[in-house]
């Protein structure tokens, strides 16, 4: 990806952010200072991300600072430790925009998500709905202990009213009393809303449902309803924040120090103060800090945490270790290749907690559901009030209003916009987990749609470790002459294949041996060695240079080789299969995909012959990368309207067709940069079998959140039916609300595990 000219990227925690609404609150205002070309806040990892132009950085960093600090007072910001100093912004690795897959600029945290944080701060919140200002603004200022003592006075006093001989005004008095100490910030920010013009939140839905039960005679319900909906509310922030931990523990890879060499001694630092070339030692237990080579020691290296492996690897000097690692023994002295911001574990920390800011359609279809949900049903509390008093005879204003409140309370859709997040970020999360990085939930959300599977064939289904598997010189030619040509001519080349024609030469290549080098697309290169004119590719090379080449006689990449227009003969190249290749294939078909296609650029028959061994049903060879971006457009054209198309490559030279798939998955492997940023999911530990297990994760997932949606869209039909008739009480009507919630919550956790362990 390229740097876009001009542009930083900051990033700040959010210390004290306990509801989505302040965090779609301080978005909306961040987007809107001058400088300013895109913000997000992610609400479960209490993140601000601001993309700025280089002049604006400092101006829209303090503007931002003061807008915060007016919209939620007790929000505090810190730069966060990962991003330290502003990065340059790499442009947006995936272009293509998708049916039914569109990635968003920023995260949309509409909806009821203010809870209480009753573990960590003590916040005390009213969540609420639409564009409301819903939730108290007592970060930081309260304790779990002052709410619990506030609600144990208001039932104390309650609990008077209703056993003392009292009547008439001072039964109202101590009613009203109880009422104020229990729910009085619950009113006052619904008046303050309304000021605003906000009207139909949480806030507004209680008071006007408690107050009405006192202008009907019922203090008792007033009060206990508010009492118990706080209570509710103190659990359901309990809720969140277990699944919010639970999210941040599953992904706690961040390595807290470093171990600095310096001369003869070592200095615990911060990561971030630890330069490129710098020596860090690693001692058994240890999170690798950085990036690096090992210099010194032996150790062996558990990798979970990044790719999901479960059996460590062993590491020795010259072996590369990534930050996240954990040095299960020895002591290893590490030479730092990357800085922190750049290394293993930042991006893959930043691609995950970043990942909800492209936000699936079933998320986008609660937030718009909710947006008109409430003001409905708020209109037909309205009409349920008024109309039966007047066209049923024996109906009485005081039962129907009293109905309608009841209406009212269970009007709100919290369950869902909650809990619905929470899921799919549980999957993102246990995705990573396996090493997996699944980047929004928009791409999580694809998979379940996925019915064609289409395959590079090189470092995706074989290994990409290719080997000389045979020389095949022309009449006149020896093969230590044929080899030694072939390896002075790919003398300049980075390709796996060029690596194992060097390897099996095996000799001192000097350093002027090939000159002029010129790599032709599709093809193979055109070179000078010992002074003549050097041909080396494949069979269009040939034709290309009207050069008369022998047909190989077996199966493998084939490198045709001439000096001027005299052909010397081919090697043949073998690439072995990996081992989980076939175990993929056979995954993928007991799951539901519908067709695998093979794309490779090369020989068909070469193809056709791991296709056959794999069990592939079909297979295109002799591919350049433009041929392979047609072929997903025929395949696309082929499929129904909602099915997807995903494309697996090795995220090097396949990002054309990682683009043009639905979604694309590149063979990352540990550290590939090229992989990471070039495609929708990456696959860390470069086994295509995790193929199949991101599509159960996504499955899962769709599940769970469908039942979230499902059960509390089914529970508050029941009650709005049964509150409508004057069956459910406003007891029953604030379960509906708040213990659905709670309960819809605590099911999304159930998103953090993969399929098979739960």
């Amino acid at each position: 990806m390229s740097s876009l000219e001009g542009q930083v990227k900051s990033q700040w925690i959010l210390d004290g952010l306990d509801c989505a609404n302040c965090a779609r609150k301080i978005e909306d205002k961040v987007t809107k200072i001058e400088g300013v070309s895109a913000c997000s806040v992610n609400f479960v990892t209490k993140t601000l991300t601001m993309e700025t132009s280089e002049d604006y950085a400092e101006s829209a960093a303090a503007q931002a600072q003061r807008a915060v600090t007016a919209l939620e007072p007790g929000v505090k910001l810190r730069k966060k430790p990962s991003a330290s100093r502003p990065q340059p912004l790499r442009a947006a690795s995936n272009p293509a925009v998708h049916e039914d897959v569109h990635p968003h600029m920023h995260q949309d945290t509409e909806g009821c998500e203010g809870q209480p944080d009753a573990h960590d701060h003590g916040h005390e919140h009213a969540h609420m709905h639409d564009h409301g200002d819903g939730h108290s603004h007592e970060h930081g200022e309260g304790s779990a202990r002052n709410i619990l003592l506030r609600l144990a006075g208001g039932g104390i006093l309650a609990g008077a009213g209703m056993l003392l001989p009292v009547s008439g005004l001072a039964e109202l008095l101590l009613f009203l009393a109880a009422y104020v100490i229990v729910g009085g910030e619950v009113v006052w920010r619904a008046l303050r809303n309304i000021v605003r013009g906000q009207v139909f939140d949480e806030n507004f839905l209680m008071a006007l449902a408690t107050i009405g039960a006192f202008a009907i005679g019922e203090y008792p319900e007033g009060v206990a309803v508010m009492l118990f909906y706080q209570i509710g509310e103190l659990f359901q922030g309990m809720a969140v924040n277990r699944s919010r931990r639970s999210i941040t523990a599953l992904m706690d890879i961040r390595p807290e120090f470093a171990n600095l060499k310096q001369g003869e001694d070592l200095r615990k630092v911060s990561p971030e103060e630890v330069a490129i070339g710098d020596i860090i030692i690693v001692k058994p237990g240890e999170k690798v800090p950085l990036d690096g080579v090992i210099l010194e020691g032996k150790a062996m290296m558990d990798t979970s945490a990044l790719t999901g492996e479960s059996v460590p690897r062993a590491a020795e000097p010259g072996s590369k270790v990534l930050s996240g690692f954990i040095n299960r023994n020895g002591v290893i002295t590490v030479e730092v290749t990357q800085t922190f911001g750049e290394s293993a574990v930042s991006k893959i920390l930043e691609l995950v907690q970043n990942a909800s800011a492209n936000k699936a359609k079933t998320e986008n279809f609660i937030t718009k559901f909710a947006r008109a949900y409430t003001p409905v049903v708020v209109i037909t509390a309205v009409l349920l009030a008024v109309l039966p008093p007047l066209l049923l005879s024996g109906a009485t204003f005081t039962d129907w209003i009293y109905r309608a409140l009841v209406f009212l309370v269970i009007s709100c859709p919290c369950a869902l916009v909650v809990s619905i997040p929470l899921g799919f970020f549980g999957g993102i999360g246990a995705a990573s987990k396996n090493g997996i990085l699944i980047k929004g939930s928009n791409y999580l959300e694809a998979l379940n749609d996925v019915k064609i599977v289409v395959f590079d064939k090189t470092g995706t289904l074989t290994k990409g470790k290719f080997e000389v598997a045979g020389l095949y010189p022309s009449e006149g030619t020896a093969e230590n002459e044929l080899l030694r040509i072939a390896a002075y001519a790919e003398s300049h080349s980075n390709h796996p294949i060029a690596d194992s024609i060097r390897t099996a030469y095996a000799k001192n290549i000097p350093q002027d041996a090939a000159t002029g080098y010129n790599e032709i697309s599709g093809h193979g290169i055109e070179v000078t060695v010992d002074g003549q004119t050097v041909y080396a590719g494949n069979a269009r090379l040939m034709e290309r240079e009207g050069i008369a080449y022998a047909a190989p006689g077996k199966l493998g990449t084939i490198v045709h080789v001439a000096v001027g227009k005299q052909y010397l003969g081919h090697l043949v190249i073998a690439d072995e299969v990996k081992e989980d290749s076939q175990r993929t294939i056979q995954s993928l078909k007991a799951i539901g995909i519908r067709k695998t296609v093979m794309l490779t650029g090369d020989a068909t028959s070469v193809g056709e012959d791991v296709g056959k061994q794999l069990g592939i049903d079909e297979v295109f060879g002799d591919l350049l990368p433009q041929h392979k971006v047609e072929a997903i457009e025929r395949l696309e054209a082929e499929k129904q309207p909602r099915e997807k198309i995903v494309f697996v490559g090795d995220g090097i030279n396949d990002t054309p067709v990682l683009a043009r798939a639905d979604v694309g998955i590149a063979m990352g492997g540990l550290g590939s940069d090229a992989a990471i940023e070039a495609a929708d999911i990456v696959i860390m530990t470069d086994e295509p079998s995790k193929i199949a297990t991101a599509i159960g994760i996504a499955k899962r997932t769709r599940r769970i959140v469908w039942q979230n949606i499902l059960f509390a869209l089914g529970v508050k039909a029941i009650f709005l039916l049964l509150g409508a008739f004057g069956i459910a009480t406003m007891w029953e009507a604030v379960f509906s609300d708040v213990g659905v919630t709670v309960l819809a919550v605590l099911n999304s956790i159930r998103a953090l595990k993969v399929p098979g362990q739960a």
